[in-house]
């Protein structure tokens, strides 16, 4: 098919040569450079002419002349009747800004990555506690319940055999003598203060020697005595009595036989079971001794795995 717009008639425009191609846009890209020169002030940049031939393309040995201009052109072929068509503008190029330069950051190797052991968990172990020294206090207590009962038993036999000696009683009235004796106030406070006082010297003794219970088995003799003259009152209810007839009955009882039994009673029964309750305390002071050794061989030791 043929161009619609083409007329006939009209020359027809020749192919141009490549070299005046390249020429041309040689001098438009001079022509750029220098007025971009111009406006920027900046220094030239020599634009190297880039070879269009093919790399298999024949050297041309005869190359036809430049034609600068389209007049030229048209003058050396006869085209004088009509003025050629406009070249085509040639596009300018911009000026070519120093681009700026990039280095290279160098390039590190990362160490190789090593995973961390675990760590150890701390593992606890709670020490073993000391062991509590055993006391002797609750076994002296039980010992002068055994004690008090006994200290009963010989009151009562002392407080009959006086009356048999004065000739109140006949020895047919032992029995009955014995019952009464059982019933009155005298006996039974007597009887608790002496269990008060062993007590209360087992306590303080604790774990000590016979010795201590031989001296201080005097007080308790004491206390014995005392509580006789105590339970006196009781038994003649000095609450219904005056403080006179009070300090006449205490008077008559200073020495008493009965008084004065109730304190040897005391003091003898003090010693004789104050010995059981020190060879009790000297065993306990035996455990307490293997505890405390066994807790420091525990402690040298050390922490024992133990598997399960």
């Amino acid at each position: 098919m043929s161009d619609p717009k083409t007329s006939y008639g009209e020359p027809v425009e020749e192919p141009r040569p490549v070299d005046d191609v390249v020429g041309r846009a040689e001098e438009g890209l001079a022509d750029a450079e220098a007025a971009g020169r111009d406006a920027v002030g900046e220094e030239p940049v020599v634009v190297e002419p880039v070879d269009t031939t093919p790399p298999d393309a024949a050297p041309v040995v005869d190359a036809e002349p430049e034609y600068t201009t389209a007049a030229d052109y048209q003058a050396a072929f006869g085209y004088d009747d009509e003025p050629a068509a406009a070249a085509p503008p040639v596009a300018t190029a911009a000026p070519v800004a120093d681009a700026p330069t990039v280095v290279a950051a160098p390039i590190v190797e990362a160490a190789p990555v090593v995973a961390a052991a675990p760590a150890m968990q701390p593992i606890f172990v709670q020490a073993p506690e000391a062991p509590r020294p055993r006391g002797n206090r609750a076994a002296a207590g039980a010992i002068g319940v055994v004690a008090a009962l006994c200290f009963a038993v010989l009151y009562v036999a002392a407080s009959v055999g006086f009356e048999l000696l004065r000739g109140d009683i006949a020895i047919g009235d032992i029995v009955e003598a014995s019952l009464r004796a059982l019933g009155t106030w005298t006996l039974w406070v007597t009887v608790a203060v002496f269990f008060i006082a062993f007590w209360l010297l087992g306590a303080i003794v604790n774990r000590g020697r016979w010795g201590a219970w031989v001296v201080f088995g005097l007080l308790v003799g004491f206390a014995s005595y005392g509580g006789h003259l105590l339970g006196t009152l009781f038994q003649e209810q000095f609450w219904m009595i005056t403080a006179s007839e009070g300090a006449r009955i205490i008077e008559n009882e200073l020495y008493a036989p009965l008084a004065i039994a109730a304190f040897i009673i005391g003091r003898e029964l003090t010693i004789w079971f104050g010995a059981w309750a020190a060879a009790r305390g000297r065993r306990v002071t035996e455990l307490n001794l293997e505890a405390q050794h066994e807790y420091e061989r525990t402690l040298e030791a050390g922490p024992q795995l133990v598997r399960q």
